[in-house]
């Protein structure tokens, strides 16, 4: 992403020689570059003081200090690119000290610099995802004691030896140390008292869990296919070099299992694994099932963590105390030395798209980490995007398959329920079918599933009375019934409100009604066509993190849940053994709009929403509740041929070069005076580069034409596979005089075109 406000690039780009004349230290060892964790767009020259070096030495790059910048301090990273030279030495700041930590590792610097030059943004801006200074500099902790290295152990009699030894091995207070060396704490004491122990600050241990040594899970029990299959990826982990192999496997057909195989060599290898997942809310079931595998916990690494464990986990991974990290997308840029495999798990998902900030796909980036590390990465789905299937088919990427569900379970029949010939009463929304089948699954102790990927009670409220709908005040989008908690809600901004009595337009009290569903509506219709049954509610709102989420699925492994009413986050990657049927409330859902990857979304979330029926003994069925039955995605469900779907997909995008057989760039033009939106866009239509091979759409309004008050214009920038974007997107844009109120977004690869 490139942020652009009036001349704010130009500023940006002479800022480094405008900083380094504001020091004004002279003497010193040198020289250096460094880049912060800030939005400029390059480093800035810095003085080695001479006590820095006292050897005589350079500062390696990668090294992490803390410098001035302005009136503050601020942590940065010794870079690879040497010093300006292009300001006097004595007008230079210095550096204030290194920091008692691990080199950032080559291949994340070189990673770091990638990232920035493919979606065009600051450097700065992609080293503060993987330096972050909250996360880095540890706040003062407990005070402890370390043992002193130039002791003389020899001289101590056994208790004092058997102290100094737990404290060289670790700092403690007086009590953890005493127990470690199995003595009492006066022993203890009165060794700090005549200086055998030194002050020292104590880190808490993380509450996540560490992952060193070595586990002794339980090996499982494999089929020829799975074996295969693991083994094949196993043997390019042992080969120690990079390349790109698509693990494709239909639901249940033990995907996990196969890569562990991987990991297991990775580890045996002593080299660093890192899984990447695209909602962290999966990582419960997972981390079970790996701890089942090797008898330990990986490292997690996600949002949800608070400060503490993030700088805990951090440090962890940055002293090389972690063999196995587990996260979302932003563990890519974690400090990892020896990087050794990379696995992204439901490739496809678009959560891995990185919207805001620096905009950046974690699957594409993935592959280039790996590229960077030479280790060989693995894009794991069941129903594998267009692109990744592209990369296979020409040879770009090996390709794995597995073509069975494991245990001799079967994959679920599907059904389509027309809705036009068999409605539901009205007011409702699920159809007599599929009630009826679900009180037979329930009555056979059996479970069911709901799916509807719309959060809240209703997506729309209007008034029968004058026709006014309720719409949030900084979007062009509807409010959210959320009737639970007694609001409106905006999906995009965060805006609330409490849900009004009366219509605010034209005051009629009671005249306020919903329309169509939400997930709390068909909770509500669940609950009285089966009073009895058991219901649990699995979306975003219920669910806040990966405990709720691991405490939710042990429920329902328990069978202690009958009915299962769930958005997206139920599709994706669990394992409910008695669950047996899975009603689809509305399939037609995401197939509305001009989305180019409408098709292909839709059929991949069904898909692997229908996975979650009959993975064990009973059979599975799947029923899609939908208005369109002869719809090719439905089709496709269907019949069980997804990859000819994809084959017609891919044939339709080829010949107009859409991805993955070109390229597109997005560019959004955004403020909070519409006109200087219209204008900046409209100045960019006109200045759009021409040629072969290249082709601009719009300007035109966003369809989330305002967004958090923000005026918003998209334009397209679409080229052929052989041009590479972005030095065009660089010059149109370094073309056009932007004001300091409008900002110009750029998305290369985009994935959304809200």
């Amino acid at each position: 992403m490139l942020l652009m406000a009036g001349r704010k690039h130009t500023a940006m780009s002479e800022a480094p020689e405008a900083l380094a004349l504001t020091g004004g230290a002279g003497g010193g060892a040198g020289r250096v570059s460094v880049l912060l964790p800030v939005p400029l767009n390059g480093p800035l020259d810095y003085l080695v003081p001479a006590h820095l070096v006292p050897d005589g030495g350079k500062l390696p790059a990668g090294t992490i200090v803390m410098v001035p910048l302005g009136g503050r301090r601020v942590v940065g990273v010794v870079w690879d690119s040497p010093a300006s030279g292009g300001v006097a030495s004595s007008k230079l700041r210095p550096i204030h000290e290194v920091l008692d930590l691990p080199p950032l590792p080559d291949d994340v610097r070189r990673f770091v610099a990638w990232v920035a030059r493919y979606t065009m943004s600051n450097p700065g801006e992609v080293l503060a995802m993987a330096v972050r200074p909250s996360v880095v500099i540890a706040p003062p902790g407990r005070l402890g004691w370390r043992g002193v290295a130039s002791v003389d152990a020899a001289s101590l009699g056994e208790k004092q030896r058997k102290v100094l030894e737990a404290a060289l091995a670790a700092p403690g207070s007086l009590t953890d140390l005493a127990k470690r060396a199995g003595v009492s704490v006066p022993v203890v004491s009165a060794m700090a008292k005549t200086g055998l122990l030194e002050s020292a600050r104590l880190e808490a241990a993380p509450r996540f869990g560490g992952n060193s040594g070595s586990g002794t899970g339980e090996a499982p029990t494999l089929s020829e296919a799975q074996a295969e299959a693991g083994a094949a990826l196993a043997g390019k982990v042992t080969e120690r070099k990079f390349g790109v192999t698509l693990l494709e496997g239909v639901t249940g057909s033990g995907k996990t299992e196969v890569y562990f195989e991987a990991i297991e060599a990775c580890r045996r290898a002593g080299r660093v694994a890192l899984v990447l997942l695209p909602e962290i809310a999966l990582s419960a079931q997972w981390l079970e099932r790996f701890v089942r595998r090797f008898g330990l916990r990986p490292l997690v690494w996600h949002s949800d963590l608070g400060q503490r464990d993030r700088r805990l986990a951090w440090s962890a991974i940055a002293h090389g105390r972690a063999d196995v990290i587990v996260g979302a997308r932003s563990a890519l840029f974690l400090p990892i030395h020896d990087l050794g495999l990379v696995i992204v798990d439901e490739e496809h998902e678009s959560a891995f798209k990185q919207e805001e900030g620096v905009i950046y796909h974690a699957r594409d980036m993935a592959v280039v980490r790996g590229q960077l590390a030479g280790a060989p990465v693995v894009l794991v789905s069941a129903t594998p995007s267009l692109e990744t299937l592209n990369n296979a088919q020409s040879g770009r990427y090996d390709h794995l398959r597995l073509d069975a569900r494991h245990g001799g379970a079967l994959l679920p029949a599907v059904e389509v329920v027309d809705m036009r010939s068999d409605p539901p009463d009205r007011g409702k929304f699920l159809s007599p079918r599929l009630i009826e089948s679900l009180r037979a699954v329930l009555g056979r102790q059996e479970q069911g599933m709901l799916f509807l990927n719309r959060r809240g009670y209703a997506p729309l409220t209007l008034c029968r009375t004058c026709g006014h709908r309720l719409q949030c005040p900084n979007c062009t989008a509807w409010l959210v019934e959320h009737r639970a908690r007694r609001q409106l809600a905006c999906h995009h901004c965060g805006y609330f409100e409490a849900a009004p009595s009366a219509c605010p337009s034209c005051g009629v009290a009671g005249s306020l009604v919903p329309i169509g569903p939400g997930i709390e509506r068909i909770s509500e219709e669940a609950l009285e066509a089966f009073p009895e049954a058991r219901i649990l509610v699995m979306a975003s709102d219920t669910l806040t993190g990966p405990n709720a989420a691991g405490e939710a699925a042990q429920a329902i492994v328990d069978r202690r849940v009958d009915l299962i009413i769930g958005t997206q986050i139920v599709a994706k990657g669990w394992h409910f053994p008695h669950l047996t049927l899975v009603g689809v409330v509305d399939a037609d859902i995401g197939l509305a709009g001009g989305d180019l990857r409408a098709g292909e979304r839709t059929l991949q979330l069904l898909h692997q929403v229908a996975g979650r029926a009959g993975r064990a003994e009973a059979p599975g069925r799947v029923m899609l509740q939908t208005f369109s039955p002869d719809h090719p995605v439905m089709q496709a469900l269907l019949d069980g041929r997804a990859d000819e779907f994809m084959d017609r997909e891919a044939a339709a995008r080829r010949p107009g070069h859409w991805p993955p057989f070109g390229r597109l760039v997005a560019l959004i033009v955004s403020s909070v005076d519409a006109p200087s939106a219209d204008r900046v866009a409209r100045d960019l239509g006109r200045a759009a580069p021409r040629g072969p091979g290249i082709t601009v759409l719009g300007p035109a309004p966003a369809p989330l034409a305002i967004l958090r008050n923000r005026h918003r214009r998209r334009l397209l920038l679409k080229t052929t596979r052989e041009i590479a974007p972005q030095n065009l997107v660089h010059a149109w844009v370094e073309g056009v005089d932007i004001p300091r109120n409008v900002t110009v977004d750029i998305d290369v690869d985009p994935v959304s075109f809200l």
